[in-house]
């Protein structure tokens, strides 16, 4: 069965990259349709059609694309009847109107969220100022009317579920999205896998005396909170990622009565071997799911989380880190001080449930349904998101951003 994955865009990096990338391992007979990609490395030449806006400027513009995707999306077309169709969505691809004329071809869409610029202004910019006010309702009434030819829809969380039934009118199944978990339980002392320019940063570092976090430099995602945190608890800080946020977090650091070390991109082995030197890994943002929690589990290092979000069902409370109002000190420092009690195998374990064999089988039953995902299933035995997607593009191994 020769199926169409449609992606809103394609970055060299990203949570929706991740998921891509096990998609195709999943349906390994699927073909791509985005409205550009920016990694012309990761898949085989001809592999991914683009939409025109991949031969404007408009690709490098997302905020001036906005307003012409879901036309754009409702356009767009492919060279051959689909016998099914996956979305990815976090924009507007589930407008796409692929497969057959009548409406028969199936149809599927994995939802990260509903427009949060349309349906979370508060947590997007892009749609929190005045002059989105207008046109918010316009837009919505059409996002909602496309949600109900979507097809059959996953949730990435339980969390984007319920914002589903709030924006969409619609209910959804949860499918978590894929996280190398065993890869990095089975990886032991990352520590040893380290260059030796890497080794040196780490061992620079307070051992096992200081607040992680990790991601792209955003401002939703809160850096300065963290930051905030170290020094009114007295706690040494370490920021992996890069992203316009950095000179006013390098700013914020050189004004801090603790140490900040802010490292910049680091390697994926960088990044386990941070989480197990640190004392906790802290994720502010109010997130979809967050992949980066469940990866610092998987290092056997205890998280704390916003007690709203999506990251609040994969870390156990009490268990494998905190749910916390990121925003009260007194509960943010019993935390901290509470975290170093944690058992990390407990938090290894909890990681395994995410793992990315679980979503391959969840995907593939979803799809293509019980018979034809174990055959899918055999055809796949040995395949990894980790080994499979290096095959493909070593750039893919590479993180700038959670």
């Amino acid at each position: 069965m020769t199926g169409l994955i449609v992606q809103e865009w394609i970055e060299r990096s990203g949570g929706a990259e991740q998921v891509l990338d096990a998609l195709r391992i999943a349906l390994p007979d699927s073909r791509l349709f985005a409205l550009w990609c920016d990694d012309d490395e990761r898949f085989a030449p001809d592999t991914v059609a683009e939409s025109w806006m991949a031969r404007t400027t408009l690709r490098r513009h997302k905020a001036l694309a906005l307003p012409l995707m879901s036309s754009t999306w409702k356009r767009a077309r492919v060279d051959f009847e689909p016998d099914w169709v996956l979305t990815s969505t976090y924009v507007f691809a589930h407008h796409c109107r692929f497969g057959a004329v009548d409406g028969s071809t199936p149809k599927f869409s994995y939802v990260h969220t509903p427009a949060r610029y349309l349906w979370e202004p508060s947590l997007d910019g892009r749609g929190a100022g005045a002059l989105m006010s207008a046109p918010r309702s316009v837009l919505r009434a059409v996002d909602r009317a496309a949600a109900r030819d979507a097809g059959d829809l996953a949730a990435n969380s339980e969390f984007v579920r319920r914002r589903i039934i709030r924006a969409w009118e619609r209910d959804a199944r949860v499918i978590y999205p894929p996280v190398d978990a065993a890869g990095i339980v089975e990886g032991g002392e990352w520590r040893d896998r380290l260059t030796e320019q890497e080794q040196d940063i780490l061992e620079s570092l307070p051992e096992r005396g200081f607040l992680m976090a990790a991601s792209r430099l955003v401002p939703y995602k809160r850096h300065d909170a963290v930051i905030g945190m170290g020094r009114r608890i007295g706690v040494p800080v370490v920021l992996a990622g890069t992203g316009p946020e950095a000179a006013r977090l390098q700013a914020l650091a050189a004004e801090s009565t603790v140490p900040v070390h802010m490292l910049g991109f680091v390697s994926d082995a960088m990044m386990r071997a941070l989480f197990q030197r640190a004392l906790v890994f802290v994720f502010p943002p109010v997130e979809d799911f967050g992949i980066i929690p469940v990866e610092a589990m998987a290092a056997g290092c205890p998280v704390i989380v916003n007690r709203i979000g999506g990251a609040a069902e994969s870390v156990l409370d009490g268990v494998t880190g905190f749910h916390v109002d990121i925003d009260d000190p007194v509960a943010v420092a019993s935390a901290v001080d509470r975290a170093g009690s944690l058992d990390a195998g407990d938090a290894r374990r909890r990681a395994l449930s995410f793992d990315t064999a679980r979503f391959l089988e969840d995907v593939s039953r979803w799809i293509l349904g019980p018979a034809e995902a174990g055959r899918a299933a055999a055809a796949q035995a040995g395949a990894t998101l980790t080994s499979s997607a290096r095959d493909e593009s070593p750039k893919i191994a590479a993180r700038a951003a959670g």
